[in-house]
C-alpha cells in the first residue's frame, strides 16, 4: 500500500533557472543533483518536508519519452506565515495573485519564471 507521496516531478525549460527560483525566492533546499549521461535532474524541497519536487529538462524527457504527459501538475503549498510569505514574493517581482477567501481557507496563487502557477493555503 502506497504511504505518502515521495516526489513531483517538474519539467521545466531551464533547470538552472529553475532552481534559482524555488530556493532564493521560496526557500527551498537542493536535496540532490543527478547527472545520468545527458539526463540531469534536481531534487528540491522546503525543509522538514516529507515531499520533494525532481525538476527535469522538459525538452529532454519530451525527446526520450514523447507521450509522456509534460503538463505542470496542480501543486497547492501550505504555509503558516502566509501574509509573510504573500508580501515576501510580491517584493521580490514574482507574479502573484490576490488572496482569496475560499470554504477551506485563505488561498492565493503564483507563478515561476517560466509562467507555471502554483498555490499556497494558509495553515496555522
Amino acid at each position: 500500500m502506497i504511504s505518502k507521496l515521495g516526489q513531483v516531478m517538474l519539467y521545466v525549460k531551464n533547470q538552472d533557472q529553475a532552481v534559482k527560483f524555488w530556493t532564493e525566492k521560496l526557500g527551498f533546499s537542493v536535496i540532490a543533483e543527478e547527472k545520468n549521461g545527458d539526463m540531469r535532474w534536481i531534487e528540491i524541497a522546503p525543509k522538514g518536508a516529507e515531499t520533494s519536487i525532481v525538476l527535469h529538462n522538459k525538452a529532454f524527457v519530451a525527446q526520450m519519452e514523447p507521450e509522456l504527459n509534460l503538463g505542470t501538475p496542480s501543486l497547492m503549498f501550505f504555509s503558516e506565515h502566509f501574509d509573510q510569505l504573500h508580501n515576501d514574493l510580491s517584493n521580490q517581482n514574482v507574479k502573484v495573485g490576490e488572496i482569496v477567501n475560499t470554504p477551506s481557507g485563505r488561498v492565493f496563487n503564483f507563478a515561476d519564471d517560466e509562467e507555471n502557477y502554483f498555490a499556497v493555503m494558509e495553515r496555522k
